[in-house]
Formats: C-alpha cells, sequence, structure tokens
C-alpha cells in the first residue's frame, strides 16, 4: 500500500525521506523565485539596445580633464545562467595558458583538431568551416616571443613588426609576386599580388578604366574581397573611402588575416564551403576575387549563388583569374562552365578586358528587376521561396536557389543607396518594412552621436590615437560606429545570433559587420583589436553562456594595450569585474554605468 504523507508524521516512518522531501521542495520554491527576479532584472532593456536605457549620462563639466571615476563596492558575485553555466565567481580565479600546435594563433572553434579528423570528407573545405568544442577552452592565449605594441596607423598598412606575427612561410612563397617581403625586424608590404603584377594602385585604375561607372567611395562603398591574401586591394581602397571586407581561411596560406588586421585592414576568417557566409542578404555593393581559388561552379554553382545572395542588386563582381584571360583546355572549360552559369542566374556581362601586364578580368552585375528572371526558359536555378524568411545565415547550408529581391512591404523594389556619404545619414531602406523603425533609429542615431562625443571621447580615459581596429559586440543599427565615422579607425558591427537583425541596416548605411553567437569564439586570429565594445549585451548573454569563457574570449581577441568598455547595468558589472581582475587588467568604472578595462601584458606563467 502506498504511504501517505498523513502517515509518515503520525507514524514517525521513514524520517530521511520526508527531511528530504521538505529540502527539495523548499530548493524549488527558491530556485522559482530567483528565475522571477533574473527575468524582471532585464525585462526593461529594449533588445535593439540605445545608449539612454539606464539613465542619463552627464558628460564631465571640463573637456580637458576626466573626472575622477566612482569605484562601486564589489561583493563577491554570483553568475547565473539558465543552465547552470556558472557559479560563484571570486577573484582568486586562476588562469592556465592554451597549449596545443596552434597555441599563439589559438582559434577555438578553427583549431578544433579532433572535430577536424573526424571529418568525413574535405572536398568542400570542410575543414576550413566553424567545428566549435562542446567546452570552450578556459585558458589564455600566450604571446609571441618578441611581441610588442603593434605599429600605429597609418604606418601600420606599409609595416608590422615580424614577431608579432612571426611567420615568413608567405615571404617565401608569394616573393615572386610582392606580397610581403622581411626587412630586419619588420614585415613591409609593396603592395602586390598575385593579379598585381603592376602593383595594387594600377590595378584599381585597371578596374575604374574597365568600368568607369564604378565610382569608389561614392555608389561603391561596402565591397567583399574574396580570398583576399594580405588585404593590399582592400588596404589601398581605405584611401578612396570604400570599406572593404577582406575574408579568406585559415589555410596553408599561413595567417594572411593576422597580417591583414595587424596592419589595420578590415578583415575575418571565412570560406566558401558548405554554409553561407556570417553577412544578410544583398549587402554588398561589389564582390571582387583575383585567383581567389574558388571553384565557383562546383556543386551545382552554389559557391556562386552565394555570392548572389549577398550582392546588392545591381552591384557587380569583378572576377580576375586565368579563365578569362588564358585559353589552354582547362581554363577554357572553366570558363565555359562561367558563361553558362552566370547566364541561368541572369547576370550580365559588362565588360571584360587585359591589361598591359597580361592580366585579364571580367564584370558581371546582379539584375535590379525580375525581368529576365520571368524570361528564363529554363527555371534553373529557381527562385528561393523565402519572401518571408528573415535574414538567416548563421550556421545555414548554401543554397541552390536565386535569393529573392528586397523590396519594400507594398512590393516595390529597393532602389539603389544615396551615395557615400549621404547614405551614413540616410534612413536605410531596410527600415521601411518595420513599423515605428525610422523614429527608433533615427533616435539611437542621436544618442549616440552625443554619447560618444560629450563620454566616449572625454571622460572613459582612452586613448584614442592608439586605436585602430574597433569591434561593436552588439551593434543594434551601427549608432556607435557612424558616431565615430571621423576617426582614423574602423569598426566591425557585430549582430548577435539572439538579437533583432538589424545587419542589412548596417550595410545600408555603408558600414560593415557579421553575424556571431557570443557563446563561441570569434573568426579572428589573437590579438587583433585594439577596443572592445559591449552595450546593455551581457545581462542577457550570461542567461545562457559562460561568462569565464565569454571573457577569455574577450581577452584572446584583444591586443595588450587595448581597451574593452562595457555599458551595463552595475549588477552585470558587479559579475564582470572580477573575472576581469583575474586576468590583470586596470579597470574603472564611471558613472555607475560604464565598466572601462586596460589590457596588459600579463600571462599566467604555467600551461
Amino acid at each position: 500500500m502506498a504511504i501517505s504523507v498523513q502517515n509518515l508524521f503520525e507514524e514517525r516512518k521513514y524520517p530521511l525521506i520526508f527531511v528530504f522531501s521538505v529540502l527539495i521542495f523548499f530548493a524549488t520554491l527558491l530556485c522559482f523565485s530567483d528565475s522571477i527576479q533574473l527575468s524582471s532584472r532585464f525585462f526593461n532593456y529594449s533588445n535593439v539596445q540605445s545608449p539612454e536605457l539606464a539613465g542619463t549620462v552627464s558628460p564631465s563639466p571640463s573637456s580637458s580633464s576626466s573626472p575622477t571615476p566612482s569605484l562601486a563596492v564589489l561583493p563577491e558575485p554570483e553568475v547565473v545562467g539558465e543552465n547552470g553555466t556558472s557559479s560563484l565567481v571570486g577573484v582568486d580565479l586562476k588562469w592556465e595558458l592554451c597549449d596545443g600546435p596552434a597555441d599563439v594563433d589559438f582559434i577555438p572553434c578553427l583549431d578544433n583538431f579532433l572535430a577536424i579528423k573526424a571529418l568525413k570528407g574535405r572536398r568542400h573545405m570542410e575543414h576550413r568551416e566553424r567545428h566549435c568544442p562542446e567546452i570552450s577552452p578556459r585558458c589564455l592565449v600566450p604571446l609571441p616571443n618578441g611581441y610588442k605594441a603593434p605599429i600605429p596607423w597609418p604606418k601600420s598598412k606599409d609595416m608590422i613588426w615580424y614577431d608579432n606575427v612571426p611567420h615568413p612561410k608567405l615571404v617565401e612563397y608569394k616573393k615572386v609576386q610582392n606580397w610581403v617581403r622581411k626587412s630586419g625586424d619588420y614585415f613591409v608590404f609593396p603592395g602586390g599580388g598575385t593579379q598585381f603584377k603592376e602593383g595594387v594602385a594600377n590595378y584599381v585604375k585597371f578596374i575604374e578604366k574597365t568600368l568607369p561607372t564604378i565610382k569608389w567611395g561614392k555608389n561603391i562603398r561596402v565591397i567583399l574581397d574574396v580570398g583576399c591574401g594580405v588585404a593590399s586591394f582592400g588596404g589601398y581602397l581605405l584611401e578612396k573611402n570604400v570599406l572593404a571586407m577582406s575574408f579568406a581561411p585559415k589555410d596553408e596560406h599561413e595567417a594572411q588575416i593576422q597580417f591583414a588586421l595587424e596592419r589595420g585592414i578590415p578583415a575575418t576568417l571565412s570560406v566558401i564551403g558548405t554554409q553561407k557566409l556570417t553577412f544578410p542578404d544583398n549587402a554588398y555593393d561589389l564582390i571582387h576575387c583575383a585567383r581567389c581559388r574558388v571553384h565557383w561552379d562546383a556543386d551545382g554553382g552554389k559557391p556562386l549563388l552565394e555570392l548572389n545572395r549577398i550582392l546588392r542588386p545591381g552591384g557587380f563582381f569583378v572576377w580576375s583569374a586565368t579563365p578569362v584571360y588564358r585559353h589552354d583546355e582547362r581554363d577554357r572549360g572553366i570558363w565555359n562552365a562561367m558563361v553558362n552559369l552566370t547566364k541561368s542566374m541572369c547576370w550580365k556581362t559588362v565588360t571584360k578586358n587585359v591589361n598591359t601586364s597580361g592580366v585579364g578580368l571580367v564584370i558581371y552585375q546582379k539584375p535590379d528587376s525580375y525581368s529576365c528572371y520571368d524570361k528564363r526558359k529554363v527555371k534553373n536555378p529557381p527562385l528561393c521561396d523565402d519572401k518571408n524568411v528573415k535574414n538567416s545565415s548563421w550556421y545555414t547550408p548554401l543554397s541552390s536557389c536565386l535569393s529573392q529581391l528586397p523590396s519594400d512591404s507594398s512590393g516595390n523594389l529597393y532602389s539603389w543607396p544615396a551615395p557615400w556619404p549621404k547614405r551614413l545619414k540616410n534612413e536605410p531602406l531596410w527600415l521601411s518594412a518595420e513599423p515605428e523603425a525610422v523614429q527608433m533609429y533615427n533616435k539611437e542615431t542621436k544618442q549616440w552621436s552625443s554619447l560618444v562625443s560629450d563620454v566616449y571621447l572625454k571622460d572613459l580615459g582612452i586613448n584614442w590615437s592608439s586605436l585602430r581596429n574597433v569591434m561593436d559586440m552588439n551593434s543594434g543599427y551601427g549608432g556607435f560606429a557612424a558616431a565615430l565615422i571621423k576617426m582614423p579607425l574602423w569598426v566591425m558591427n557585430v549582430v548577435p545570433i539572439d538579437m533583432p537583425d538589424t545587419l542589412s541596416i548596417i550595410f545600408d548605411r555603408g558600414l560593415i559587420g557579421v553575424y556571431h553567437d557570443w557563446c563561441e569564439s570569434f573568426n579572428t586570429y589573437p590579438r587583433t583589436y585594439d577596443l572592445l565594445h559591449s552595450s546593455f549585451l551581457l545581462g542577457k548573454l550570461s542567461q545562457r553562456c559562460d561568462m569565464i569563457n565569454v571573457a577569455a574570449e574577450m581577452d584572446r581577441i584583444l591586443r595588450p594595450g587595448g581597451y574593452v568598455v562595457v555599458q551595463d547595468t552595475m549588477d552585470m558589472i558587479n559579475k564582470l569585474k572580477p573575472i576581469l581582475d583575474s586576468l590583470h587588467w586596470s579597470l574603472t568604472i564611471y558613472q555607475d554605468r560604464f565598466l572601462v578595462g586596460k589590457k596588459g601584458f600579463w600571462r599566467p606563467t604555467t600551461g
């Protein structure tokens, strides 16, 4: 017979069971109460964070001197995630050095060698894609021997310290092509490239001559350089007010993206393999490939269809490769396949040319209407059935269809953005589909402009002249980057995958960025950013991610001497500060709202 609770009291049987049951009841009640408190704690914070949300920040009465930051009394905090991701965090947290074949260049989601070894195939570059470990390694990346503060911009565009990126393989491998040379304690970058036989400046002029409608820094503002080498193409175009996102995989071309970022040129690690690139649809004004070693017609043309997805309607694809200008059997076969594929996609061959050094290129243009698509006798590749599907390219397989052209709620196709710099301040086209979005966008833009000029640039104790590579970890509409547009730096805008999708708006403004999940490592080498900025990101993030691992990732990305600025609630700042203290960073708190950390050269002595 079942034993009732009443019998337990009357007969005093099973005392241990009774006590255990009572404990479970009160523990459950306590957990439920805590979850209610955690939910209400962040209820007032909008997903697209405006800088005003934690109250009004008063600028310093004097711009010549910074006020003494108010230092909070910091109890030992409890960092709690909904899956029990962390427990008590104290200042006695112990760190070890990462140890392994990639130690100083360790990227957890790209250097997971066990996962890579277990792959069934590598034909589609699967081994160059992300394979994050189930448990993030809680270690700190060591510094290369002889590492020193990077050479400041703009000198860094032409030379960097050898000891900071001690990878000489490219010097020998690309010696004839003048990618990079070693000169004493430095690497120097002459501006050469596989297709830049007369230098990158002449190559850019060749593109301009081939298609004069390309106006760098006006109608062409944001571009993608596929297989970028050491990013000399993107680096040169910075002078013309063009933001080029240079990308390449972490492969046998040793540390090319690390060279680019050390130079102060926008770049990211990525590959066109089996998954979509972490960019929104219809983002780039122009895409460039100079001998980028991508088989565009592979797997039914999926790689080129991916370029079609991220290329703005009416945008250009500049392809400089041997099939364009050589006539051997192999190159003719590739060219014929490209002709058939681009025709089936309704890409227009605008022009084709060969320069004095014998290097040729072809320029294609993506359609800006459905006219050609409708006239195709064979609807292959088909149009994607995704009119009502939100942008989603995070761990998403490549598609075998043509993405829909963007249109507003009335079905009107979007036009080309205003010329730069007007497009930065104009209302982005993507706003038209969202109710009240224009008001929110304008409000956020004004708030960030005021906050950056009155607080960030004056009162936080940051040496802005030392900064070049900046990352906004939760970008919203890109207001922080827009407010810094006149500074000699660039901003990688990151839109977290669990936040509202604003990345298309960021590209419409003439800025660049990517999607990311901050529970995982970012696709960049260690020591590649001078400043990391977080605005009301960590409260929500702490509910599903281990904040110690997030801090370790921030430490991995940040250069020694670099800064972290966290704008958040004091509750969240109190939880984060002891973790950053354990990393031996210098920390100050300003107006109970900003945590400013500066990373030093400290590393643990044991691995």
